[in-house]
């Protein structure tokens, strides 16, 4: 969230790219806009990549473990249920910060295409909007993680409580 908002005040300062003489000093700055908005985009997707990968492994250890110990099936349901909840909003956050960055290509006055100008405002409208927008895609994600956790949780107590009964180390 910092580096999105970071990115968004670098853009803020560099401002409309397409007026008559910049001063070369906020080229400069447009150049940092650039390579923070390309780190932060980066970012976004390893963040909404590591909740997917944390969802498909611990959603298999789950499955695997009730199986193994012949635990209610339920947790499995839940389990299940849980990563279908949360996986739209890792799409769409990376979705969100592909179409901000788009945007930004858009209206990049560097790229020399004709009528860039017309995307600077698109590209600020969608910047603040997608930041919105992940910004609760990850708070949605991170309830998804620790009701996971909690089912995680009630799987633990479970296979403590089996081996403890078998007289198995705990």
């Amino acid at each position: 969230m910092l580096m999105m908002v970071v990115t968004l005040s670098i853009g803020l300062y560099v401002g409309d790219l397409h007026r008559p003489n910049i001063d070369p000093r906020i080229q400069d700055w447009a150049m940092v806009h650039r390579m923070a908005g390309l780190a932060t985009a980066l970012v976004v997707v390893l963040v909404n990549s590591i909740v997917m990968t944390y969802f498909v492994g611990t959603g298999r250890w789950c499955k695997e473990v009730v199986e193994t110990y012949n635990l209610n099936r339920e947790l499995i349901r839940r389990s299940t249920a849980i990563k279908r909840r949360a996986f739209p909003w890792t799409i769409l956050a990376m979705l969100a910060i592909v179409g901000v960055s788009a945007l930004g290509a858009a209206g990049d006055p560097v790229t020399r295409r004709p009528a860039t100008e017309n995307w600077v405002t698109p590209h600020l409208i969608g910047a603040m909007a997608g930041i919105a927008f992940i910004g609760w895609a990850f708070i949605q994600e991170g309830i998804w993680i620790a009701a996971h956790h909690a089912v995680i949780s009630q799987i633990l107590e479970e296979v403590r409580r089996i081996r403890t009964d078998r007289g198995l180390e705990v």
